[in-house]
């Protein structure tokens, strides 16, 4: 019986995956590489059309290249050259500038885009691995675990027809109000923040000749934001008072007083409204993101507000770390208990990200006209700061926490946890393509046959740092011989003996690259 057979006949499936949002898609196609059974369930047969996330990093443009879309992202995307601080009257308070160069990681530290357009994308890449599904129009309707794995009962919305799926997993990736949380019992917990906002999306023939950054409006009457997302495509966002609604501003007519130091010079007729919405920005995480064969992913697990552009971000963060993982445990036998990495790894990052967008998000827009007269008088200064300004627009983000799959010593606290860096070596090609889908170690010194050996049982490949190379400095930075990097790019282990670090990669002989 083949995998689609077994998906038609609605009986079993390695993975299940409720949610085919770009989290949900994400994970598929990181499970199939590894040659999981998976099937993604979705409430609709389509992209849903009106754009949302519209900023991802480079590291997270990391996980978009090991889905093999770098390319295809790069054409529908465009970088930002940083952030620039504005008051109510437009004058510039604090610039933040970006080079649009490439950074350690390979790609621009941030890049704009049109979620549909990525979402297609992602869509139509899981479309060329055989062992993944997309089923649209499906409901799920229950979930419950039993002793042969999770059962699903499921609703065909064309037909009505119901059905039951049974998984050695579930991923629930379903968002915001997600079906699978409730089903596993696991409560949001809030950073008691909720604020309403005005979204709005316009295309425009005409070049609107802005900078082209992100415009922050520091402006406790009302905040707003500006950038633009594409050719012809650009994003206002503002903050809404108690008494108004989206409503209240359908008609370009009522726009027009907020986006008008923007568009100035350009004629209705060359503004096309794509979406006027209200969104609540919430911060909040779930206080449990597994129950037994079910987990958690994406808006399901964490809601952060979008000032620093970490949404979507960290929903395919959490795939990129938990992929492997299943993957591991079900084809090498990896204890279940391993996975339990996963929230410990994911949780605290994600709960320092969302402190990190309310910090930034009060800054900007908090305090009445005190906090404007406070940011009026402190912003044009931020450069005074030693090494501040180079701190606002790096876009590494914190360590994963100690682990099974993150050992943290004294001495490498430094180093264990983060990602590497990508960078371009002499085979022409990034450490990311080099290393695989596997295990990897890159190392200062030349590998004995007991070394080679070690790293070679475990399907592992070996990077030689050279001297003088990136990779050699990065590892002497840190006082260190070589490192085992994980599936997704983190440190799991480095040291100077090569080889306990050799001997410290888990047996995870996975599937080589074409």
């Amino acid at each position: 019986m083949t995998v689609a057979d077994r998906h038609r006949g609605g009986d079993r499936v390695a993975v299940a995956i409720v949610g085919g949002g770009p989290t949900g898609i994400t994970a598929a196609t990181l499970l199939a590489q590894y040659g999981v059974d998976t099937l993604v369930l979705d409430r609709w047969p389509q992209v849903y059309p009106q754009p949302r996330a519209v900023h991802l990093d480079d590291e997270v443009c990391r996980i978009l290249a090991r889905l093999g879309v770098a390319d295809a992202f790069a054409a529908i995307s465009r970088p930002a050259k940083g952030l620039r601080l504005i008051d109510r009257q437009q004058r510039v308070l604090a610039e933040f500038s970006r080079d649009t160069a490439l950074t350690r990681n390979g790609f621009p530290a941030a890049n704009m885009f049109d979620q549909p357009e990525l979402e297609k994308l992602l869509r139509r890449n899981l479309a060329r691995f055989p062992t993944a599904r997309f089923r649209g129009d499906t409901e799920v309707l229950a979930i419950a675990e039993a002793a042969d794995g999770v059962h699903l009962r499921i609703r065909d919305r064309t037909s009505g027809e119901t059905s039951r799926i049974t998984a050695d997993y579930v991923l629930g990736c379903d968002g915001a109000n997600s079906m699978v949380r409730a089903a596993i019992g696991a409560r949001m917990r809030s950073w008691r923040f909720d604020q309403r906002w005005l979204v709005i999306d316009v295309g425009c023939s005409a070049d609107l000749d802005q900078w082209e950054g992100v415009h922050q409006v520091c402006d406790s009457r009302r905040a707003g934001t500006y950038m633009r997302i594409g050719q012809s495509r650009y994003r206002w966002e503002f903050a809404l008072a108690e008494h108004e609604s989206a409503a209240d501003f359908a008609e370009l007519s009522a726009l027009r007083p907020l986006i008008a130091p923007w568009t100035r010079e350009v004629a209705d007729t060359d503004l096309q409204l794509l979406r006027v919405a209200e969104y609540t920005f919430r911060a909040q995480i779930a206080d449990r993101w597994r129950s037994g064969r079910v987990f958690l992913l994406g808006d399901a697990a964490h809601l952060t507000p979008p000032f620093i552009g970490q949404g979507m971000g960290a929903g395919l963060r959490d795939a990129m770390n938990l992929a492997w993982k299943i993957a591991g445990h079900l084809h090498r036998g990896w204890p279940s208990n391993l996975l339990d990495s996963y929230q410990t790894e994911r949780a605290r990052h994600a709960r320092q990200m969302i402190s990190l967008a309310l910090t930034v998000g009060h800054a900007m827009t908090a305090g009445g006209e005190l906090g404007s007269a406070l940011r009026r008088l402190t912003l044009p200064r931020v450069h005074l700061v030693p090494g501040l300004r180079t701190r606002i627009t790096d876009s590494q983000t914190p360590p994963l926490r100690s682990s099974p799959m993150v050992r943290r010593t004294a001495n490498t606290r430094r180093i264990a946890g983060r990602l590497c860096p990508n960078p371009l070596l002499e085979t022409g090609r990034r450490l990311d393509e080099e290393l695989g889908r596997g295990f990897g170690v890159v190392t200062t010194q030349g590998l004995t046959p007991d070394q080679r050996g070690l790293i070679d049982s475990r399907g592992a490949r070996t990077v030689f740092a050279a001297p003088g190379t990136e990779l050699a400095r990065w590892l002497t930075q840190h006082r260190v011989s070589a490192a085992v990097i994980r599936p997704d790019g983190t440190v799991m282990v480095a040291g100077r003996d090569v080889t306990a670090v050799c001997r410290a990669v888990p047996l995870f002989l996975c599937p080589r690259e074409p």
